[in-house]
């Protein structure tokens, strides 16, 4: 694989930075490397293959070089002013945010899950949400083989998914200090709100998991409902998931597809208190599925407990895998 040009905007944050990690820890083919982000983190210094990096004030002229890749984690007003002009200079933009998810000429992509969708980008591909990637990863799978007709979503979301300011109101609150980033104390608490309310009562938050999983899975006909709930954990997401199959299934037939899945790693020995949980999942980049068990109140039900680091795979990680698929085929 050739060595490309590529630059990370939004660079200086939590996100931004540990793209800038993977890209490293992965040993992407990079020639040249490019740092954008605000005027307020302009000059500020990034460490890259043991080299110093001096991050610039993104602005119109940024995208004049002769760059291949550019990976978006700004924002999503950033994304759709920054995006376009990038992509009309023959740049390929891997965007973070939400601005594009949705959009019916932009691919979303888990690259477990539908990397041959990568094939009709038109310049932007979008990143999913933190949480839906981590459920989609073992839930592909699984509706290859069942037929998904039905889920319900409970997520258990980390601090870290509101950035530094909701690391900080975790922080604070145990010393008791007061909150600033989110409307109620998250230390010793759980808030079930993330992101804002919409008329029917569902969050955007919950509203991202329904819709990102329909486009990913390519099924619009999927029910799903979610609850998205704020829990005093620094990092890693966990998500409680229920499916009901169209399809009859023994439960050692569920364990083979699971232990057979991309990027899957199962974890479920209840015997000897074994299944994933998020200080053993931080800093690691599979999706880990436990607690796998039959759900006795519907008719081809199961439930899982599925846990990932949000920031690396939720995140930053699939961000660069994806960057890897659009390398390949550059």
């Amino acid at each position: 694989m050739k060595k490309l040009n590529v630059a990370v905007v939004g660079a200086t944050g939590m996100v931004g930075r540990t793209i800038i990690k993977m890209l490293e820890e992965r040993s992407f083919p990079i020639n040249n490397l490019y740092l954008y982000a605000s005027a307020k983190s302009k000059g500020a210094t990034v460490q890259f293959n043991n080299l110093e990096y001096i991050v610039e004030e993104l602005n119109d002229a940024s995208f004049d070089r002769d760059i291949d890749i550019a990976l978006f984690s700004a924002g999503g007003d950033i994304s759709k002013d920054y995006a376009p002009k990038a992509k009309e200079k023959g740049i390929v933009v891997i965007d973070n945010s939400s601005a594009w998810r949705m959009d019916k000429d932009v691919p979303l992509i888990v690259p477990e899950v539908n990397p041959q969708d990568i094939k009709w980008h038109n310049g932007i591909i979008s990143n999913p949400n933190c949480s839906t990637i981590q459920v989609v990863v073992p839930l592909k799978p699984l509706h290859d083989a069942f037929k998904i007709e039905r889920i319900v979503y409970s997520t258990y979301q980390a601090v870290s998914g509101s950035g530094v300011g909701g690391i900080a109101d975790l922080e604070n609150g145990i010393n008791g200090i007061a909150n600033k980033k989110y409307p109620h104390p998250i230390a010793y608490n759980c808030i079930p709100h993330i992101d804002t309310f919409m008329d029917n009562g569902y969050t955007k938050e919950e509203l991202k998991m329904i819709e990102e999983t329909k486009k990913i899975l390519n099924d619009p006909s999927l029910k799903i409902t979610a609850t998205t709930v704020r829990v005093p954990v620094k990092n890693c997401h966990s998500v409680s998931v229920n499916l009901q199959f169209e399809r009859a299934f023994e439960m050692q037939e569920i364990y083979e597809v699971l232990y057979k899945s991309n990027g899957v790693v199962v974890e479920d020995n209840t015997d000897k208190n074994i299944y994933p949980m998020a200080i053993t999942v931080d800093g690691q980049d599979q999706v880990y599925v436990g607690r796998i068990r039959r759900d006795f109140s519907v008719e081809n039900g199961i439930n899982l407990w599925v846990v990932a680091d949000n920031v690396r795979k939720g995140a930053a990680t699939n961000a660069v895998q994806i960057a890897e698929l659009v390398a390949k085929n550059l």
